[in-house]
């Protein structure tokens, strides 16, 4: 029995020792991956960057000083609409009762004018003559000049209504094309709420907001890059206006740049980096990475870095600002860390690499 046991052990034993010896020829077999490495730089250390979104030079909000419900719009987003072209049309039919009542007390009050100026200058004569008091020429004077008071109040009260009326038929103040739409046929349109808004195309600016801490370096006329985030674009651009408040900013300063014209399809509301070339001051140059370089994995985002044994690891990155084609490392990697840049086949964990 003592001799089974003994066999069934040293049978046991062999089995484990072939299975190890198995997975570390595995192990040992794997493809060495041809890679191409790289450091991170701080070559970009020399600008100030901020972030920005674009937008037309001209566009506006289209809104009413009207209440009604709306009759008509004629347009759709992304028609092409010229100067003083209808875009909306609001119900005003209270407003068109008020001018039919404003016309007939001009009628009146011009009716009442013409009679007064006729009693004035039959006065006139009459108190050249001796034939009427002052009192009775006082009285014509004073009923002629308020007739043509109210003559004057019914013309403004007219210029009022016709006001209103504008508002109810709302025209394009440029041409360009409709970029949004907000209301619909049959909805109430309120005072001051954006019903359309319209741009013109092809000339653009980037809005950005720049910390207090580095505006005092920005000045207008520079020339700025400017990445476009969504399509991974560089396009250039000068600094037309910089703001010295940060009053409903949110404590940052806005900075207005006018883009170079370009081939590239700029939309507005296009998110950018703006890269102000402006020496940094008391400011640690950030760690760059090529961000061809960065593995995504869900939420996570990493760079497989070469061990000490020559193989690829993954490291997980906490990343910051982009700056071209580059991206900012803010923790995970140190500046002197070899980091792979290209690789000729996947890279897993504990790959064998050969250094190019």
């Amino acid at each position: 029995m003592k001799n089974i046991t003994k066999i069934i052990a040293i049978a046991t034993l062999i089995f484990m020792t072939s299975c190890g010896e198995d997975k570390k020829e595995t192990v040992d077999n794997r493809p060495t991956v041809n890679v191409k490495v790289s450091t991170p730089s701080s070559e970009n250390g020399n600008f100030i960057t901020a972030s920005g979104k674009i937008e037309a030079v001209q566009n506006a909000n289209i809104s009413t000083r009207l209440m009604g419900y709306v009759n008509n719009i004629p347009v759709n987003v992304g028609d092409k609409v010229s100067k003083g072209q209808l875009l909306i049309s609001i119900n005003s039919a209270d407003i068109t009762a008020q001018k039919g009542q404003v016309d007939a007390a001009i009628i009146e009050a011009t009716a009442a004018l013409k009679n007064a100026e006729k009693d004035y200058n039959r006065y006139k004569i009459l108190f050249a003559d001796s034939s009427a008091s002052q009192k009775e020429l006082d009285d014509m004077t004073a009923n002629y000049d308020m007739a043509k008071a109210r003559l004057e109040a019914a013309n403004q009260q007219k210029k009022q209504v016709n006001a209103q009326l504008s508002y109810s038929n709302i025209t394009a103040p440029f041409s360009g094309i409709v970029t949004g739409k907000y209301i619909n046929k049959g909805d109430m349109a309120n005072p001051g709420m954006p019903l359309l808004s319209i741009e013109t195309p092809g000339n653009f600016q980037v809005i950005a907001m720049v910390p207090e801490s580095q505006i005092t370096q920005i000045s207008e006329g520079i020339k700025v890059n400017i990445q476009v985030k969504s399509i991974n674009q560089i396009v250039t651009g000068k600094v037309t206006e910089v703001s010295s408040s940060t009053k409903n900013t949110g404590g940052q300063y806005l900075v207005k740049i006018e883009l170079d014209k370009t081939n590239v399809n700029l939309l507005s509301g296009m998110f950018t980096s703006v890269h102000f070339p402006v020496e940094k001051t008391n400011e640690t140059a950030p760690v760059l990475i090529a961000t061809s370089a960065i593995v995504t994995r869900g939420e996570l985002n990493g760079v497989y870095v070469v061990s000490q044994s020559n193989t690829a690891l993954l490291r997980w990155l906490r990343l910051g600002r982009v700056y071209g084609d580059q991206i900012e490392v803010l923790s995970g990697l140190s500046s002197n860390e070899q980091y792979i840049l290209t690789a000729e086949s996947k890279l897993v964990n504990g790959a064998k690499l050969n250094i190019q």
